[in-house]
């Protein structure tokens, strides 16, 4: 399968590479209420955060990778399944500000974390190509030309709140990813927060995981017996309901 055509029908597009936004539900939220800005940098509908915290029910404490990239990245996970949700993780993380974009920051994660048969000249185009028009919108929400830096204070930031096990083999892992994703415009301006559903799937190649194309059409098939697990907040009742596993930091 092509990687456009799952980047067309998942969240993988939105945080990992290419063009669509992702196939689950975004919904804004309160800052600092557990939940965040989508990856684009378009307007998404309200999300109400609960009153009352309900604890969640399933945590987990990932493995770190035991080694870095030349770019900082963390790689060299264990060949486990809870070490294919930490590369996932590690992936679907990401840090706009400055003279950063999306563009750098996908190309960045599609070096790392891609599996071999995707990590093509033509498929860099493609996500390369994805990015570039995420910084279009992006500039024009920030307020400055395309291609300029960030203003001072502003930026974009994407990380994992909680996942979702859909199917898991020794050599093979698929998941749903919670992710939260916040964006402030200058130092005062308000921070906008919002909550994403991604699904990956993830591959055992040359000693770590990485993501595919094809373990990822998979997870999409074994998903179709499920209903997609809402995109809800840690601490909201309904993320217990609909299944999924809130994150600890790793010691």
């Amino acid at each position: 399968m092509a990687l456009a055509g799952v980047l067309a029908l998942t969240g993988y597009a939105a945080f990992s590479g290419g063009d669509s936004a992702p196939a689950g539900s975004a919904k804004e939220a309160s800052p600092g209420a557990g939940a965040s800005a989508s990856g684009g940098a378009s307007p998404v509908p309200t999300y109400t955060v609960p009153k009352d915290w309900t604890e969640p029910q399933r945590w987990a404490a990932l493995p770190r990778g035991t080694r870095t990239d030349e770019r900082g990245n963390p790689v060299g996970f264990p060949h486990t399944s809870e070490g294919a949700v930490a590369m996932i993780v590690a992936s679907s993380k990401m840090t706009i500000a400055g003279d950063a974009s999306y563009a750098s920051e996908r190309l960045r994660i599609f070096d790392a974390y891609y599996g071999k048969g995707d990590r093509t000249a033509k498929n860099a185009e493609t996500v390369k190509a994805g990015g570039a028009e995420l910084d279009k919108s992006l500039a024009k929400v920030m307020g400055v030309q395309e291609g300029q830096h960030l203003p001072s204070g502003a930026y974009v930031r994407v990380h994992v709140i909680g996942f979702k096990v859909i199917k898991k083999s020794d050599d093979e892992v698929s998941a749903w990813v919670l992710t939260r994703a916040s964006q402030k415009t200058g130092e005062m301006a308000k921070e906008s927060n919002a909550i994403a559903t991604t699904l990956v799937g993830a591959q055992w190649q040359d000693g770590d995981w990485k993501q595919t194309v094809d373990a990822t059409y998979r997870g999409l098939d074994d998903s179709k017996t499920t209903a997609e697990p809402t995109a809800v907040a840690p601490g909201d009742e309904a993320f217990n309901e609909a299944g999924w596993t809130a994150l600890r930091e790793a010691s």
